[in-house]
């Protein structure tokens, strides 16, 4: 109902506060939907490529290094796209630079799908690129900021369970559209919806604690008096503007990352990130070619790939349910581990239902984990360098994704597929490790208790 309110409740804590406090409501389900349609899009593209590298290899009469070249020169532009979208993010805010990344995400894979040489597709793959890269860890940016306390792991997680439904899409894609259209319809297809949704963003706010940060704290206010209007509260209040006790403007710099209160979180979350990108990129770029070469053609091995990434969404909700019930901390070592195991068992398997379970596995776990990975990055920081955190982690993972597409092959040459899954193991093992011995739990503190417990 509508109405005026100036309770002494309303005014006496802090708009973040009840920015925290604020249950899961229409506000966090449009939020989650419209940022997760562009992960979603995002996900098909980088997903797609596994399933593009045979024909476009075929049709420009490429060997296996240019080849290779074509997912590297995508997380080449991941890694300068996330480097500098956190730190523009943290400086411009992460409304206008998550709106932008998408766009230029849609001009590269349009570019891609009308590329007429070999070096103009990598180009537009490292413009494709840079938008994906900066587009991920500012828009998990946002939407920690803007969700409940209670609720913010679940909510990253759900966001991150959209590149399940991209990677069923790019499925869909390979299976039912690339016989007919081509590996350059394939890549126009995720182009132009993209797009749309980057209009579609248009009406997400800008974070209040970003705004709180800058000094702009009346309209940090009536952000938060939006999400409380959507969750039932009045239409109109009154109550004066009270912003969070710290409130800092300071200009974030890589370098202060590496200072003593954010060192261990930075060297963390940094070999986190390379460990989880490395696996996956170096397993899951390269399911469909090594089921090829161990005896299935290339439409079975495609379908067999794309049926099973279906167990990427019950790995997305178990964790979802996990991050908020165990923590971040023991979701992320047991969904690692179990990524580890199944990686192993594929590399022991056949090309039949063995094969099958244990790459279904893969994906359930594998995906699980990298929902906390990205809850897990922007806790680690202040509003000042938040975004800049969480960038700077995922460019350096994004050195792993370069390396990847040629470490596999690599591998599997000088050895054989059971070798190859097996470093993939102990990468996995030694990554959980690293999160067991240095990672804070995070679960149930604001994101400002999690930044004044580091600086103290």
């Amino acid at each position: 109902m509508s109405g005026v309110a100036a309770t002494p409740g309303a005014s006496a804590a802090s708009f973040v506060a009840r920015l925290d406090a604020i249950k899961l409501n229409a506000f966090h389900r449009r939020l989650l939907v419209i940022s997760g349609l562009g992960w979603m899009f995002d996900a098909m593209d980088v997903i797609l490529i596994s399933f593009l590298l045979v024909p476009i290899g075929r049709d420009l009469a490429l060997d296996a290094t240019q080849i290779a070249l074509i997912p590297s020169a995508t997380f080449a532009g991941m890694f300068l796209g996330a480097a500098g979208a956190g730190r523009l993010a943290d400086r411009y805010g992460r409304r206008a630079v998550f709106q932008a990344t998408l766009v230029i995400f849609s001009l590269g894979s349009a570019l891609s799908a009308i590329a007429p040489t070999y070096g103009t597709l990598l180009a537009a793959r490292v413009i494709a690129g840079v938008g994906l890269g900066g587009e991920l860890p500012v828009i998990s940016t946002l939407v920690s900021e803007l969700s409940p306390r209670a609720q913010r792991g679940r909510m990253i997680v759900l966001l991150e369970s959209f590149w399940a439904y991209g990677t069923i899409l790019a499925g869909l894609v390979a299976v039912v559209a690339l016989p007919a259209v081509g590996w350059r319809g394939a890549f126009a297809i995720g182009a132009l919806p993209a797009l749309y949704v980057a209009y579609l963003r248009r009406s997400l706010p800008e974070s209040p604690r970003y705004l709180a940060a800058k000094g702009r704290l009346t309209e940090a206010d009536a952000i938060v008096r939006r999400v409380e209007r959507a969750g039932g509260g009045p239409l109109i209040t009154v109550a004066r503007v009270v912003p969070p006790s710290a409130v800092t403007a300071r200009g974030a710099t890589v370098a202060e990352l590496f200072a003593p209160a954010y060192r261990k979180r930075t060297v963390m979350l940094w070999l986190l990130w390379l460990g989880v990108v490395v696996t996956y990129y170096g397993i899951f770029l390269y399911v469909p070619s090594l089921l090829f070469a161990r005896g299935l053609s290339e439409v079975r091995s495609n379908e067999f790939f794309f049926l099973s990434t279906m167990a990427q969404i019950p790995g997305y909700f178990s964790a979802a349910w996990f991050v908020e019930r165990w923590g971040r901390k023991p979701t992320l070592v047991a969904y690692l581990l179990g990524t580890a195991a199944s990686a192993f068992l594929f590399g022991q398997s056949g090309s039949g239902t063995d094969a099958f379970l244990w790459a279904s596995l893969l994906s359930f776990f594998n995906l699980g984990a990298w929902g906390v990975v990205y809850t897990l990055s922007p806790e680690q920081y202040p509003t000042s360098i938040r975004a800049t955190g969480a960038g700077a982690a995922a460019s350096v993972g994004r050195l792993g994704g370069i390396a990847a597409p040629f470490l596999t092959p690599a591998l599997v040459a000088a050895s054989s597929q059971a070798v190859a899954f097996g470093f993939f193991m102990a990468l996995l093992v030694a990554t959980a490790l690293v999160v067991a011995a240095l990672a804070e739990e995070t679960r149930g503190r604001s994101l400002e208790e999690l930044a004044e417990s580091a600086a103290a």
